[in-house]
């Protein structure tokens, strides 16, 4: 065994896991490959070939990269247990009228624990994952803060991580920017990765339309959720194609004309109705959120400000935060746009992930 340990890395095929698991190996880690089977898309109802994280290519190259550099490569199937929490979570969100936010859930509930788990059957002593973030000790905790490259920070899907997790996982990337991963591909030899084009859809709904996989899950839902009313101002103003069709701050697509840009400001399940906005009723101020994960600080210091991210690109707004029994108690210094129950809430001290509240099965925020 390596002197310097065992680690287990999930690789998805893709060029920031493959090099993540080489720069391991010629640090001298005992590398172990492992690529997760989380989806196929005969499941989905698209009827596209397989691409991404989860298509037999993929595999293909990361078990290509294992045998190049001579370390062990298993595959794993986790479609069932993907199937049974991420989607069907995913589905019963959108029934809930609310935005899930599947990525994070995924990288909490699923595959951090499958990796966790396989590790120890397979005697390694951490875990290594592809993500732009990095992790340090400081006071007892291990904390994650942002990856250099701020174009590829992926802190935002890290956050429901608990310290027990944290301690046994390496980040190797966190201090590299993409353009430098790349050259390391290129370097090794492995042009076609270092070329192979990246997708950001969700990875079981490859063609990015969750309405039609919506319907492909629940073939009876259009019929029931079709003609729900539009209001604007307090008035009925058209019909809409079905709440769970649509999504807080969504301009496009609404299929109404009412003479200036409007937006879903909210989502009634109970009566099928989806409120209209203008930009302005978007705004909001103040914001409940629950289920929340602390990562820097074993308790939150009262009044702390924090920069807060309501989704994942966004830039983020400074916000005064206090913990109120079981949930954070949010006010923003200035006014946010499009605040999605259902989505996570982030906080951050400077590059530092502070904590955050989980998109779960129950409502993220509670809005005043």
């Amino acid at each position: 065994m390596s002197k310097k340990g065992k680690v287990l890395v999930a690789m998805s095929g893709g060029i920031d896991s493959s090099v993540a698991a080489m720069m391991l190996h010629e640090q001298g880690y005992e590398v172990i490959g492992i690529t997760m089977k989380t989806w196929d898309y005969n499941s989905s109802g698209t009827g596209k070939r397989e691409t991404g994280c989860c298509s037999l290519d993929s595999i293909n190259d990361a078990r290509s990269m294992a045998v190049n550099f001579g370390f062990p490569h298993y595959i794993l199937d986790i479609r069932g247990e993907f199937g049974e929490f991420i989607i069907n979570n995913f589905v019963e969100e959108y029934l809930a009228g609310r935005t899930p936010n599947p990525c994070v859930l995924c990288n909490t509930h699923i595959k951090w624990d499958a990796l966790l788990k396989r590790a120890d059957m397979l005697d390694c002593e951490f875990i290594a994952t592809g993500h732009y973030a990095r992790i340090r000790e400081e006071n007892g905790r291990r904390i994650i803060s942002k990856g250099i490259d701020e174009t590829k920070d992926q802190t935002y899907v890290l956050w429901g991580l608990g310290q027990d997790s944290l301690k046994r996982t390496m980040l190797p990337l966190g201090g590299f920017r993409k353009t430098e991963i790349k050259d390391m591909a290129r370097q090794a030899g492995f042009h076609d990765l270092a070329n192979k084009s990246e997708s950001y859809d969700i990875c079981f709904v490859p063609d990015n339309d969750y309405r039609a996989f919506l319907k492909h899950r629940r073939p009876e839902l259009e019929a029931q959720v079709e003609g729900g009313d539009y209001f604007f101002k307090g008035k009925k103003v058209g019909k809409h194609r079905g709440y769970p069709f649509y999504t807080i701050g969504q301009r496009k697509g609404l299929d109404i004309a009412l003479g200036a840009p409007v937006f879903v400001k909210e989502i009634i399940p109970e009566t099928n109705t989806v409120v209209l906005g203008d930009k302005d009723d978007l705004q909001e101020n103040h914001m409940m959120v629950r289920d929340y994960n602390l990562i820097k600080y074993e308790r939150l210091p009262e009044d702390f400000t924090a920069l807060t991210k309501i989704r994942y690109k966004d830039a983020g707004t400074p916000a005064t935060i206090n913990v109120i029994e079981d949930k954070l108690d949010v006010i923003f210094h200035q006014p946010v746009n499009g605040v999605a129950p259902g989505q996570s809430a982030v906080f951050y001290e400077g590059d530092d992930l502070v904590g955050d509240a989980c998109a779960n099965h129950i409502p993220c925020f509670s809005l005043f």
